[in-house]
């Protein structure tokens, strides 16, 4: 009897995140996407990330960084996507340096979900946004803060009060819901889950729904943009919201 290959023979495709290395929510969010994208497959590498959220707060790992997009470029991906927050809080532009290195370096294309979230939110002329995070509050004020020297108002925002890397990836789904009933009042553009490692993007179709904002969350928007720059289309994701529907 022939053993049944064609669900590996139909993997076409191949994209590649850089996770921090205390995030377990990147790879699940990720698998569970792409079980709607069966000809693609993703990989993955981590990079230092963990504790306290003030790792590396000037400037990214660049070694670390690095060392996980050659480890990626070694499986000769379609693109490689760094599925993590910390651009904003760099100002943007690091994010931008950091792509352009890991194509120099790999000669495959990169993303981030930070640019990801930017060219979105340009694109739809999203003029408030409301924020719901996980963080402290000195670093949510900073997020803010940061956001809106990028032109992005923040009408309302939300978040948990953790430091810790690791216990972002705890919040209860409760906890999420009320954070973004609470940030809708305000009628913003578009609201943004942000953090990586914190456990929403299963929420952002039926809140969509429910309260008629669009929902950007920040792990699955790289993986959309990860699928877009390989060529895919997205719209098989629509269950996880009006982003993939485009």
């Amino acid at each position: 009897m022939t053993p049944d290959t064609g669900w590996y023979r139909q993997q076409t495709k191949a994209i590649g995140m850089i996770t921090p290395s205390a995030n377990i929510v990147v790879e699940r969010v990720t698998a569970a996407i792409l079980a709607d994208f069966p000809d693609v497959s993703a990989h993955y590498s981590r990079t230092p990330v963990f504790g306290s959220s003030g790792n590396y707060k000037d400037d990214y790992d660049w070694d670390g960084m690095l060392t996980a997009a050659r480890l990626l470029a070694h499986a000769r991906l379609d693109v490689i996507c760094w599925n993590g927050s910390k651009g904003v809080g760099l100002g943007f532009d690091a994010d931008r340096v950091l792509c352009e290195r890991i194509t120099a370096e790999t000669g495959i294309a990169a993303t981030t979900s930070v640019l990801a979230l930017d060219a979105v939110l340009k694109e739809r002329k999203v003029a408030s946004i409301g924020l719901v995070s996980p963080h402290t509050d000195a670093y949510q004020a900073k997020m803010v803060a940061k956001l809106e020297e990028r032109g992005f108002p923040v009408a309302a925002e939300g978040h948990a009060g953790l430091s810790d890397n690791f216990s972002y990836c705890t919040v209860p789904d409760a906890d999420i819901v009320a954070m973004i009933r609470k940030v809708a009042v305000a009628k913003p553009d578009a609201i943004v889950t942000f953090c990586t490692n914190f456990p929403a993007a299963h929420l952002a179709e039926p809140l969509e729904r429910e309260t008629g904002i669009p929902i950007y969350d920040t792990v699955s928007i790289g993986v959309w943009d990860a699928l877009r720059r390989a060529g895919i289309s997205t719209t098989r994701g629509a269950r996880w919201g009006s982003l993939f529907t485009r």
